[in-house]
């Protein structure tokens, strides 16, 4: 979590929890049975409510020392259903990130640009694996799941708009980087080959397809999708649509 230029370093699983299902919610009330569902689950302590009560005052404590803004533990509402982050306070990357990729989902092809600026900018918020060290509650689990997928969503779009845009050249690293973070995604896969292939690598496309065969056969014990087939046989065939 940042204030400005100040990270503050929330200690302990339990307030990261916190932070995070409130951040999520931010403007929303969020329960206290939600977080004590979220932080214990099943089988919560007798005096479930009162520590919670006690780990959102020791969060509020820490919010204004590591910040130096004692004001900032006023950020965590307290009314009578349960806690709620001020919206008007706070910018969340998940949220901001999501908006983004609506944005440019709006887009027709006629903005292309435009689309890939925004999904650039979305992707960009990414510093590493989202809701890290917020344990293994339900919401932040559904919340881990619904952000990857979409970043994969707006990772294969931003691909195909920047391939339309004929930034092969410049596409290969990125393409490089999100095919190893996710080994198994064959669009990835597809758009790397097209992109190395339109860069005049075919051999490489072609090693990299081999790769891929090898690496579904041996740990999944299937074959490649129909999509990613195709993509190979053009590239053996030449085939004048993948330029």
């Amino acid at each position: 979590m940042s204030d400005g230029d100040v990270h503050i370093r929330i200690p302990g699983e339990k307030l990261r929890a916190i932070i995070a299902v409130l951040a999520l919610s931010a403007g929303r009330t969020v329960s206290r049975n939600d977080l004590i569902d979220e932080l214990w689950g099943e089988k919560p302590p007798r005096s479930a409510e009162n520590s919670l009560h006690g780990h959102i005052a020791r969060l509020r404590r820490v919010l204004a020392v590591y910040s130096g803004k004692p004001g900032l533990r006023e950020i965590i509402e307290t009314s009578p259903s349960g806690y709620a982050l001020i919206s008007s306070e706070v910018e969340v990357d998940a949220a901001r990130f999501e908006g983004l990729v609506q944005q440019a989902e709006s887009l027709g092809d006629e903005e292309l640009e435009k689309s890939a600026e925004l999904l650039t900018t979305a992707t960009e918020l990414w510093r590493g694996p989202a809701l890290v060290d917020t344990g293994q509650g339900a919401i932040c689990r559904m919340a881990y799941s619904r952000l990857q997928q979409t970043r994969i969503t707006a990772s294969e779009r931003l691909f195909d708009i920047r391939l339309k845009l004929n930034q092969h050249h410049s596409l290969i690293r990125d393409l490089e980087q999100m095919h190893a973070m996710y080994p198994f995604h064959e669009r990835f896969c597809a758009q790397l080959i097209t992109a190395l292939y339109r860069s005049g690598r075919q051999a490489d496309a072609l090693d990299a397809y081999s790769q891929m065969v090898e690496r579904l056969s041996h740990s999944l014990g299937l074959d490649p999708g129909r999509d990613l087939q195709s993509k190979f046989y053009g590239i053996l065939r030449q085939d004048p649509a993948l330029l």
